[in-house]
């Protein structure tokens, strides 16, 4: 072996490597971008979750409990409710991923040691379901109560602390499997529908086959709408396919309607789709159009909520995650299949991923034509 050719062998690599912009974007970036990512931005310790507040009772002690269940950091409280009924109807819509409620006769439950505060719980998300139950275990305030009725022979201490129990909705045996296969949809359709489409144009780039479309009277919106439409029909497959497979191994409950949840997957599919195109139409092969389509995927099976909770995040990272549709897609699918929930109730999401629909195929169109001419 010749140490000469092998040296400019080497030299040849790194000089091609440095050239590649992509590879040399890969080799520093994901380094940095795990290290901030899991060093920042990931935090299984959740705070700030967002919760509803029925004080039925409105006596000072009772806001008293409620300060100190917000005290701990956990909560945060963004609604004020009346009933029961109306904090269990913000859980099933989203709004809220806790509710906490004091009844009218909280203080003489408080008095007689019993259950004097209930805290409603989303157990959709097996993670917010844990950092819920903490608050059971915080002791209700025991300073005596000034109350009329005479103390018990023998007794000579204060009223006894009541008692803080959690309800959760949607799944009370807290099986993993119920929050993660509805979740699985959305990772799969990310990153198979990106993958395909961020090559499909490439692709014909480097078979020669672009002059020849060029040619022909096709415009290049119809071009580009075109090659996606058979991989929407085969990310509608593969949503049916994790469906049937979760329903049949895992008993994952479809609360919602069918139509909403394939309505949702619909959205992704077309969200995913147009950001492939727009990274086709910068990939100058189909290695480095994969290579562009990892610098997406990693963000979002890490930021959406799927992995690690969406709350314990801080809240620059959060808004970086509000860019990602899948973000938006997990609280769709969730919403409707394990919460009953129904597209009109999860507005804001559907119009985030539309407007990102948007965004995305009007620079792609923008794009592809700026290289044609």
């Amino acid at each position: 072996m010749s140490l000469r050719r092998l040296q400019a062998i080497v030299v040849k690599e790194l000089r091609q490597m440095r050239r590649d912009r992509i590879t040399l974007a890969m080799i520093v970036g994901i380094p940095v971008m795990q290290l901030v990512l899991f060093g920042y931005a990931i935090n299984l310790n959740l705070r700030g979750l967002s919760a509803g507040v029925a004080d039925q009772a409105n006596t000072a002690a009772s806001r008293a409990v409620v300060m100190d269940m917000v005290a701990t950091g956990v909560i945060e409280p963004t609604v004020s409710a009346r009933t029961p009924q109306e904090l269990m109807e913000r859980l099933r819509r989203g709004e809220i991923s806790v509710g906490v409620v004091v009844p009218p006769d909280f203080e003489r439950r408080r008095f007689e040691g019993r259950e004097a505060v209930q805290v409603l719980v989303d157990g959709s998300d097996t993670v917010v379901q844990s950092a819920a139950v903490q608050l059971a275990q915080m002791p209700l305030d025991t300073r005596p109560i000034i109350n009329t009725r005479p103390l018990r022979e023998g007794s000579t201490g204060p009223v006894a602390a009541g008692q803080i129990s959690v309800v959760s909705f949607y799944n009370p045996e807290r099986r993993s499997a119920i929050n993660i296969v509805p979740g699985l949809i959305g990772i799969i359709l990310t990153m198979t529908m990106v993958m395909f489409t961020a090559v499909a144009i490439v692709r014909e780039r480097e078979r020669g086959n672009m002059e020849l479309l060029i040619a022909t009277p096709v415009s290049s919106s119809e071009l580009m709408v075109g090659k996606v439409l058979p991989y929407a029909g085969i990310g509608l497959i593969q949503t049916t396919l994790v469906l049937l497979l979760g329903v049949w191994l895992f008993d994952v409950p479809i609360r919602g309607s069918l139509v909403d949840v394939y309505a949702a997957a619909v959205l992704l599919i077309i969200a995913n789709l147009t950001l492939g195109l727009l990274i086709s139409t910068k990939a100058q092969s189909q290695f480095q159009a994969m290579q562009m389509t990892f610098f997406v995927f990693l963000p979002s099976i890490l930021l959406s909520g799927f992995m690690f909770p969406y709350a314990g995040m801080p809240r620059i990272v959060q808004w970086l995650a509000e860019v990602l549709p899948l973000t938006h897609f997990l609280r769709l699918i969730r919403g409707i299949m394990l919460r009953g929930a129904t597209l009109p109730e999860l507005w804001p999401e559907v119009l985030a991923l539309l407007a990102f629909i948007t965004v995305m195929m009007t620079a792609a169109i923008l794009r592809f034509r700026k290289r044609l001419d």
